[in-house]
């Protein structure tokens, strides 16, 4: 009989295990993937001026996202360049949340 039990409380620690997994693995239901509809909104009314609104760059000294200048950086790296700004281009650390970015990293990656 305690074999019985063993292997019982062995398959269930494997099954509560198990199910552990899964729920890491599908999170709290609050995983993100970056949004280009979204972020193609926020291109439109805060960077085309200068960048461009097929992505290629009317500013001079803007890159041109369309022929996929700076676009092989991670988007990590890109956050980081919007955070801080640069020259002409203003920073927006503060003003946009870092899923807002990656928003319009995800848009910028479909014009090349």
């Amino acid at each position: 009989m305690s074999k019985r039990i063993e292997l019982f409380q062995s398959g269930r620690a494997k099954l509560n295990l198990f199910l552990a997994f899964i729920l890491l693995a599908l999170g709290s239901g609050s995983s993100y993937a970056a949004d280009p509809v979204k972020g193609s909104r926020f291109y439109a009314t805060q960077c085309a001026s200068c960048h461009g609104a097929t992505g290629n760059g009317v500013m001079p000294g803007s890159p041109s996202f369309a022929k996929g200048e700076r676009m092989m950086q991670p988007d990590m790296q890109l956050m980081t360049s919007i955070k801080a700004g640069k020259n002409a281009m203003p920073a927006y650390r503060g003003i946009l949340s870092d899923t807002d970015i990656l928003d319009v990293i995800a848009y910028l990656r479909t014009l090349h």
